[in-house]
């Protein structure tokens, strides 16, 4: 699981987490990111027609740093680039995910002249074909099946819908700066084809967080450790 790890000069420095479409803390927890201080953003009730711009600004007073390190997971990646639109961070880290519209795929795009996921019961639909949602994902064991199962449990049908419906009309183009995308070859929410990421885990599918967690985990470290601007933030 996350961990803080020994004490040292980074300890108490704040690095931000946020899950995907629905999902929470768990889907990290088996990163190992040592002398930091996870914090997870809580995911907060969108008002009616709210764009992804607008509620990212409001998810910004979960964040107490100056120039903070954040680590976006999927829908979360999109979310983490409004917020850095809007506050400089010392580090955005994409997993699974988009940094512009160009690379969100085509199937999300047909959305936007056929919008069946504002029409019809989403939620239900999805639990009607959840055996074909563990081939999209690329979950390889009965820990993660039941971790999505969970997740479709708990998800609010609303927040689904105007979730789905913000990744369809999303036009973004602007990269922040001092960002990292690390995207799985057999990514199939977000193929690879679409994606021109920083490193590529040529094996890894839309679940890595889970099912590559080391690999992830030894990628983070590494960045935090070798980047001088974020090595200069964390030792104020």
């Amino acid at each position: 699981m996350l961990t803080n790890g020994l004490a040292s000069p980074a300890t108490n420095r704040e690095i931000y987490f946020i899950s995907g479409l629905g999902a929470d803390a768990r889907v990290f927890q088996k990163l190992q990111i040592k002398g930091f201080r996870p914090v997870h953003i809580q995911w907060e009730q969108p008002y009616r027609g709210e764009s992804l711009e607008h509620y990212a600004g409001r998810l910004l007073h979960q964040v107490n740093s100056a120039y903070p390190i954040l680590v976006g997971l999927s829908f979360g990646g999109l979310v983490a680039v409004e917020m850095a639109k809007q506050s400089p961070p010392a580090r955005v880290v994409l997993l699974s995910s988009a940094k512009t519209v160009d690379e969100i795929p085509g199937y999300f795009k047909l959305f936007r002249w056929l919008p069946v996921h504002l029409i019809l019961p989403l939620k239900r639909l999805l639990w009607a074909v959840y055996w074909f949602l563990f081939w999209l994902f690329s979950l390889g064991n009965q820990e993660e099946r039941s971790l999505l199962r969970q997740i479709l449990v708990d998800t609010d049908p609303k927040f689904m819908k105007w979730a789905i419906q913000r990744v369809v009309t999303w036009r973004n183009r602007e990269v922040p700066d001092n960002l990292l995308h690390i995207h799985g070859g057999s990514d199939r929410i977000f193929p690879i084809r679409n994606v021109n990421p920083d490193i590529l885990l040529e094996d890894g599918g839309h679940f890595m967080v889970m099912n590559r967690a080391k690999r992830i985990s030894a990628v983070l470290m590494s960045l935090l450790a070798s980047d001088p601007e974020a090595a200069h933030l964390l030792n104020r």
